[in-house]
């Protein structure tokens, strides 16, 4: 069953009139992650990917990335848009986000912006901003949308919308 679209109130989005197939758009705002007491990231140069029915995932320079935070792992995911995806442990201290960031070194070219770029489920750290909103993690642990008050769902990725 479709779900039924949430109408956007002034100043929101709706994610149900974000494109598919996705696009990547530049973000003229802040992003900012922490884990552990720790700031992993912060950028004014994010690049929000935008696709139906999904919240908006940020891709964040590396240069802007504490990247001796970051630990390369095994795996890999593909994604029909964008190619392949390669992942990373975030170990701050004692604590370790185990797959908690990814990134697309050779993304298809609809994609180039984002080669390189780093995206972190929000689940997985502490806390994530978007200016001055605390981010919502997207359900599920699939999809890493970031659900701020600016947008709108229903949003795909918790139990029993895998269908949508």
């Amino acid at each position: 069953m479709t779900p039924r679209r949430i109408e956007p109130g002034p100043g929101q989005e709706s994610v149900w009139d974000y494109p598919r197939p996705p696009i990547a758009v530049a973000f003229d705002g802040t992003v900012r992650i922490e884990f552990n007491g720790q700031v992993v990231a912060e950028t004014t140069s994010a690049i929000r990917v935008l696709e139906t029915s999904q919240a908006p995932a940020y891709y964040l320079p590396p240069t802007d990335v504490a990247l001796d935070l970051l630990v390369p792992i095994a795996r890999q995911t593909g994604c029909e848009w964008k190619g392949r995806a390669s992942y990373v442990d975030v170990v701050v201290g004692d604590r370790r986000a185990a797959g908690a960031g990814w990134r697309y070194d050779t993304p298809t070219d609809r994609f180039a912006s984002i080669a390189g770029y780093y995206a972190f489920y929000a689940q997985s750290m502490d806390r994530c901003q978007v200016d001055d909103h605390v981010v919502e993690a997207n359900g599920g642990d699939f999809y890493g949308g970031w659900i701020t008050p600016n947008v709108v769902g229903p949003f795909k990725g918790a139990p029993g919308t895998a269908f949508w």
